[in-house]
Order: C-alpha cells, then sequence, then structure tokens
C-alpha cells in the first residue's frame, strides 16, 4: 500500500475555520465575556480571502470567468491581496485600484503576489475620475476579457460572510453570543454575518464601527447621505464617502464611530497584551468596544464576539511604526515614555 500523503491542494483551501480566541487582558475592567474572531489565521491573512474564493468560484460557476480572464478590483489593499492570492491558483491576471491612504506594505504586498497595482488619490469624492472606483471600472471598460469584482456593489460579499463566517461564530459559541462588533467598511462582513446570526436569535445586538470622517453612523440613522461628514481620516479598511450596496443596514442595530488615534494605539495594545499581532481595524474594532462598556452595552453575561479582520504585518510602516505615529500627532506621553525603553547599542 502506498503512503497516504495529508496535504491540501493549495492554499485556498485553508480559507475559513478561524479561531474564536478569549480575550484576557484587553477585557479586563470591562462586564461580560470578550472573544476575537481573527480572521489573520486566513492564508491571505485577512476576512477577505473569504469573498475572493466566493465571488470567483461563483463568477466560474457562471461562466463569467473564462481561461485567460483578468480580475480588476477596488480595494484598500487586504481584498486585493485575497483577489491576488486567488487569482494566481486560478491562473488569471490581476488588476487593482488601490486608495492612496493604503499602506506601503500593503501595495508592496499586492505587488509582490503578481497584480498591476494602480494608486489613486485616497481623498477625492468618490464620482472623481481619479478615484479608485472610477479607475477600477475605466480599466474594466479598456481591458477585453476582464471581470470587476466590485465589492461594494456586490451581494456575494454579504453572501460569503453569511455562508461562512456566521455559521462558524454560531458554532463557536453554541449560539450562546450576545453581541457582534465588527468594522464596516464595504459592510460585507458585518452584513452577512450579523444576517445569519440574527436568523438564529433576533435578539443578538450588532454594532458596526465607523470612522470620523465618514458617512455611514449618519446614514444608518437618518437615511442622510451627508456629504458635511466627510474628511479625511487614516484607519483603512473601514468607513466610506459613499453607501455601499453591499451594506445591509437593516441587519445592524447601531453604530459607533472610533478614533484614528485610539484605534492605533489600542492596535499596539492588542498585541502587546493579547499575543495577537492586530491590524489597525483590529483595534478599532476593540476600542469601539470599549466605549461601548463605558455606555453600558453589556452585563456580566454578555458573550461578545469581535472581528478582528486581518494582521499587524500589513501595517509595519503605519501603526507599528513609532516615526509614523509621531508624524500624526499620535504619540501620547505615556508612548513616548514606553517608547524610551528600547535601547541602542552602539
Amino acid at each position: 500500500m502506498k503512503n497516504q500523503i495529508n496535504a491540501y491542494n493549495n492554499v485556498s483551501e485553508l480559507i475559513g475555520d478561524t479561531p474564536l480566541i478569549k480575550l484576557n487582558g484587553m477585557a479586563e475592567g470591562l462586564l461580560g465575556n470578550f472573544y476575537a474572531k481573527v480572521e489573520a489565521f486566513n492564508p491571505g491573512h485577512s476576512a477577505k480571502d473569504r469573498i475572493a474564493i466566493h465571488i470567483i468560484n461563483e463568477a466560474e460557476r457562471k461562466g463569467i470567468l473564462k481561461p485567460g480572464s483578468t480580475i480588476i478590483e477596488t480595494t484598500s489593499g487586504n481584498t486585493g491581496f485575497s483577489i491576488a492570492m486567488v487569482s494566481i491558483i486560478k491562473g488569471y491576471e490581476c488588476i487593482l485600484a488601490v486608495s492612496s491612504k493604503s499602506s506601503p506594505d500593503k501595495i508592496d504586498m499586492l505587488r509582490s503576489m503578481g497584480a498591476k497595482v494602480y494608486v489613486c488619490p485616497a481623498h477625492v469624492s468618490a464620482d472623481d475620475p481619479r478615484s479608485y472606483y472610477e479607475v477600477a471600472k475605466r480599466l474594466h471598460q479598456e481591458t477585453t476579457g476582464s471581470i470587476y469584482i466590485n465589492q461594494y456593489f456586490n451581494e456575494l460579499n454579504i453572501d460569503a460572510h453569511y455562508r461562512t463566517t456566521g455559521p462558524e461564530i454560531w458554532e463557536q459559541t453554541n449560539g450562546h453570543i450576545t453581541h457582534l462588533i465588527s468594522c464596516s467598511g464595504t459592510g460585507g462582513t458585518i452584513s452577512g454575518t450579523s444576517r445569519y446570526l440574527k436568523e438564529k436569535n433576533p435578539e443578538i445586538r450588532t454594532i458596526g464601527v465607523d470612522a470620523y470622517g465618514s458617512v455611514l453612523k449618519k446614514y444608518h440613522e437618518t437615511g442622510e447621505l451627508d456629504s458635511n461628514e466627510i474628511y479625511p481620516y487614516r484607519i483603512e479598511g473601514l468607513g466610506k464617502n459613499l453607501i455601499p450596496g453591499a451594506t445591509d443596514f437593516a441587519c445592524i442595530d447601531e453604530f459607533i464611530k472610533v478614533t484614528d488615534a485610539e484605534s492605533a494605539h489600542t492596535a499596539r495594545e492588542i498585541s502587546k497584551t493579547e499575543g495577537i499581532f492586530a491590524g489597525y481595524t483590529c483595534g478599532a474594532v476593540m476600542q469601539a468596544a470599549k466605549q461601548l462598556n463605558d455606555l453600558g452595552e453589556f452585563d456580566q453575561d454578555s458573550n461578545v464576539v469581535l472581528i478582528f479582520p486581518d494582521h499587524g504585518s500589513r501595517y509595519m510602516s503605519k501603526i507599528y511604526s513609532d516615526q509614523w505615529m509621531e508624524d500624526q500627532g499620535f504619540m501620547d506621553a505615556k508612548v513616548a515614555e514606553e517608547t524610551q525603553r528600547i535601547q541602542i547599542i552602539r
């Protein structure tokens, strides 16, 4: 008998089934139990692997994607990496329109995965021809045999998380989850996960994390897209200056806003406290949990799941760079004092 080799056929088979990890030090002083759904355990190190494989598989099933096709997408970095990874496995070309707000680490990673990258100015309106939305549309029109993923307005973005992330969390908590906290950018993660969980138990509270400078929170509360709300902010992967069609606002109970600085510091705190190398949006989600606790959202029986979307390695030149933090004015006295502990021996 030949020896049996237990191996995966390729890295795409590792997507999903990410762990739920209890937060200990970060939960001190908070009411209830707090758990992180750590999406960095996906092979592409983010939750976006889930939508990349699902949308591409569906396009193949429908005959939209064929050998020699090119996949085009807008991205702040993580979706692009996931699409580039799946494109390599399946043999497609990949073109990405990326926001200039994305960290240099993310942009370098995209290029290293074989993608052709167009870096577009971040602080322009969504309908500006230079925006990464419009650039991607133009590239799609100009590229024969291409498909445009369009994650911001693609219902499959929601469906991917409805089919995977939601059921995983329900099973991992044995149905005892009381709160879901997730960043909202395209809205696919929070919408699909919440839609599934609320079908299981409508009493589960879903809270979206938004950025100051984004329109999502006010739109959820009033139905109005207020352009006066829009101004530049630094967090990548949450908030928007438009209303994504991939956000099901009916599945979200409320939004809470977090600041750039507090989210950055909280991400660094997670890494030092929990041993989880947290991305910028992980810090935003944890910061939201702290604020919600102060507002009396939780009690001692609360079981709170926080979706940690990506990995800290994507932000080495940003929140994990003391120089970048100083340049943004984020380094307060406490952090400066901690920095002094690092001694350089010459």
